[in-house]
This record gives C-alpha cells, sequence and structure tokens, in this order.
C-alpha cells in the first residue's frame, strides 16, 4: 500500500481532474476520458504502478466513470431537448459491437502500444478541434445503410482504445452531417454510455497480475479512482451543459485543442522512450 503522504494529494488532484473532466463533458462534447486517461496515467506512475498494463487500467477506469457521466450529461441535454433518440436507437449496435471488439483488442496489447494509438488519435482529434470549421460538411444527413454499418462499429472501437465517450469521434461525425452542434454534442453524451457500458464489462473480466494494479482494483478498473471522479463529474456536468447552451465554445475549444495536442505529444514521448 502506497504511504499516506501520497495517497492524500493524489485524492486531491483526481477530484479537480475529475470536476475539470465533467465541465468538459457537458460543455464540449469531448467527453471526459480525454483528460482522465493521460491524468490516471500519471497518478497511478507516481504510486509506482507502472507497467505493461497500466494502460489497461486507465482506459477501463476512464470508462467507467463515463457511464455515469454520460448518463448526467444524456439527462441534462434531454430536458433541453436536444438528444435525437432515433440515431442513439440505429446507432446501438454497431457501436456496442465496435466497444466489445476494442476490448478484446485493448487487453492484449502493451501499455505502450496503447499510449502511443492514444497519442496518435489525440493529436488528430486536437487538431479537427483547434482547426475545424463549423461549415464543413460530408453530407447534409447521418449515414445508413451500409455506412452506418461501418462507422458506427468504428466509432465504439477507437473510442475503447483511447478510453474515451462518444463525444470526441460522435460531435465530429454529426456536425460533418449536418446535425446541429447542440444536438451532436447531446447525442454524442448517449454514444459515451453505449461505448463505457459493454467495455467495462469487458473490462471487468481482464486479469490483472497482482502487483501491477492498485489497491481496490477489479479486472481493470480501479474503484478509488472511479468513485473520486464520478463524486465531482456528478456536480460538474450539468454546469458544463448549461455553460454550452448558453454561450459559444469556440474560443475555449481553440483553447482545449492546444492542450490536448500537449498531452497528445507527451503521451507519444512516453510510448517512444518505453
Amino acid at each position: 500500500m502506497p504511504d499516506l503522504s501520497l495517497l492524500l494529494p493524489m485524492a486531491a488532484l483526481l477530484l479537480v481532474i475529475g470536476a475539470f473532466a465533467g465541465v468538459l463533458a457537458g460543455l464540449l462534447g469531448v467527453g471526459g476520458g480525454i483528460v482522465l486517461v493521460p491524468a490516471f496515467f500519471y497518478a497511478f506512475t507516481a504510486l509506482g504502478y507502472a507497467s505493461d498494463q497500466l494502460m489497461q487500467i486507465c482506459l477501463a477506469t476512464s470508462l467507467a466513470t463515463i457511464i455515469v457521466t454520460s448518463l448526467r450529461s444524456v439527462h441534462s441535454h434531454n430536458r433541453k431537448g436536444a438528444v435525437e433518440w432515433d440515431i442513439l436507437k440505429t446507432w446501438a449496435p454497431g457501436i456496442a459491437v465496435g466497444a466489445v471488439i476494442g476490448v478484446l483488442v485493448a487487453s492484449g496489447l502493451r501499455s505502450t502500444v496503447l499510449q502511443a494509438i492514444f497519442g496518435g488519435l489525440g493529436l488528430v482529434i486536437g487538431a479537427y478541434l483547434g482547426l475545424g470549421r463549423a461549415n464543413w460538411r460530408l453530407a447534409q444527413a447521418m449515414p445508413t445503410g451500409l455506412r452506418r454499418a461501418i462507422f458506427s462499429p468504428v466509432l465504439g472501437f477507437l473510442s475503447v482504445l483511447m478510453g474515451i465517450g462518444g463525444g470526441s469521434f460522435g460531435v465530429p461525425l454529426m456536425t460533418l452531417h449536418g446535425r446541429p452542434i447542440h444536438n451532436a454534442v447531446a447525442t454524442a453524451a448517449g454514444f459515451g454510455v453505449l461505448i463505457a457500458v459493454p467495455s467495462v464489462l469487458g473490462f471487468l473480466l481482464v486479469t490483472i497480475a497482482p502487483d501491477a494494479r492498485p489497491p481496490f482494483t477489479i479486472g481493470a478498473v480501479n474503484l478509488p479512482a472511479f468513485a473520486l471522479v464520478v463524486a465531482m463529474t456528478m456536480f460538474t456536468t450539468p454546469y458544463g451543459v448549461k455553460i454550452a447552451h448558453a454561450m459559444d465554445p469556440k474560443p475555449l475549444k481553440r483553447v482545449f485543442a492546444v492542450f490536448l495536442t500537449l498531452v497528445a505529444l507527451n503521451m507519444l514521448r512516453k510510448a517512444l522512450l518505453g
């Protein structure tokens, strides 16, 4: 068991990060996992649990928090009539299948490989947040038929490999297909639930070496980190939703894009050095 003098500052740090992640989930629709995965990686490494399976713990714990955060976000957005339930229902099977495949793949990869994947995809998301334009369009309607059958599992699969909800990929996908940004953020929160529930169930069955897992870890999900973060996101996510409906989040997206790019580059650096 790590020393209490180290555990208490880490607990305080996770509370602050949880508050920040909750606001982001409601405000930008990018999902708190973008912040939580590198934060968990830092915290667990500082506590002495760096291993080839550390990223699985970070991904799984992040996704566990996203179940709560996304449900809270969907509820708040639905009260404003912004959730497009028809899209959620038709995309649900493919997203869930992709999430399960993501768990199967992630559980067999080394931590450094998952770090590199997170870093690479994080750069793509950061570039879109920073450089994307509201008038960019691939089509005027959401994909259906074969295109939906391809896009939906890919969305679930990539999200699990990063330990994030549906916002980081779902919001750009929906806005590029003609959906208003507020509807995209609201509906992508529902994608997060569809991704997180089956993936967490899968990660609970993943075997982590006893000396590689922090205390109170079931499968790959660390319960104390989950509880601390959820305690904050339950309060802060609705505030993010209120801000999203009251202002233009574009300036904040630009700032966050820079932050995410730096985090992604640091993950890639650690992967190369590891």
